[in-house]
């Protein structure tokens, strides 16, 4: 559980100072990486935010040794809360009735999520057929990088409403989850007796390289994703999806059994259920600022008569 929370600390103070960092950077873009990666680079204020990200990468190493997936899942989902206070605290997104409503229903299943574990009762599995693995997340990361494509061609349209960026989180959030099933992998070797043997065994696995594309896309996609949106929405819609992907297909990949008892499993399976309804809770555009002008009207060309 500290762990946990830690992680949920560390990764909302990364997202906020990224942010904050993206905000008084020129435009960036997907299609000119090099570029991307020149300007982060030279921000010492987003090198802080990489560095509280990459720490947290390191408490989750620590919960997946100890908590089921499912389980830890419910836990990372309560970082929202966090994300969006730091969000109005440091960046000034102000969030809407629906998203304040949300972060309710992140609390309650926070909750039962909590209330649903007990020591010595819960599998924590420690490997997995790389086939199975590579079976959900191959498809999981091309999806991911098309979704990504898609929404960056209707951003594109001059007379499109504001996106909040659902779509890119989702997209980004879906390459999070195959991130987070690879570092569930990593912790299975972690346990291996003899650091010779663990890395070798590890080598052989997907999973460093499945980290590796999803560490380079990620980083790319998630930066200009993060410059484009507010943080208080986007990175709540990427954290829901990478926990319901990581908690359903991992829970299934790994062979960890959900709870016996009736009371708990209801607990565990409700917790998950609420968080889902945060993605579902939040809007896809919006709202223009008071005394913003209304987009022109889209050009119409006018039949002459004969």
């Amino acid at each position: 559980m500290a762990a946990a929370l830690l992680a949920n600390t560390l990764y909302s103070l990364g997202f906020v100072l990224e942010k904050r960092a993206l905000t008084a950077l020129p435009e960036v873009t997907i299609r000119n990486p090099a570029r991307l990666l020149r300007l982060v680079l030279g921000s010492p204020l987003w090198i802080g935010g990489s560095l509280a990200l990459a720490s947290g990468f390191g408490a989750q190493l620590v919960v997946y040794r100890t908590l089921p997936i499912a389980a830890a899942q419910g836990i990372f989902v309560s970082g929202l809360v966090l994300l969006v206070l730091l969000s109005a605290r440091l960046l000034g997104e102000e969030t809407t009735g629906r998203e304040r409503y949300a972060l309710g229903a992140i609390l309650a299943a926070l909750l039962m999520v909590v209330l649903s574990l007990k020591e010595g009762s819960d599998t924590v599995s420690r490997s997995a057929p790389y086939q199975l693995i590579l079976l959900v997340c191959v498809p999981s990361l091309a999806g991911g990088v098309w979704l990504y494509g898609a929404a960056e061609r209707r951003t594109r349209h001059r007379h499109r409403a504001p996106t909040t960026g659902v779509e890119y989180g989702v997209a980004v959030g879906l390459l999070y989850g195959v991130s987070s099933l690879a570092i569930k992998g990593v912790s299975s070797y972690l346990t291996s007796s003899g650091l010779g043997g663990a890395v070798v065994g590890l080598l052989k696995s997907p999973y460093p390289y499945l980290l590796l594309f999803t560490g380079a896309f990620g980083l790319v996609m998630s930066q200009a994703a993060l410059q484009r949106c507010r943080a208080s929405l986007i990175v709540p819609v990427c954290t829901t999806v990478t926990c319901l992907y990581t908690a359903v297909l991992g829970t299934l990949s790994f062979g960890e059994a959900l709870p016996h008892d009736p009371v708990r499993l209801a607990l565990r399976l409700a917790g998950t259920v609420l968080a889902v309804s945060v993605l579902l809770a939040m809007p896809k555009h919006d709202q223009p600022a008071p005394g913003t002008p209304p987009p022109p009207p889209i050009a119409t060309k006018e039949l002459t008569p004969p």
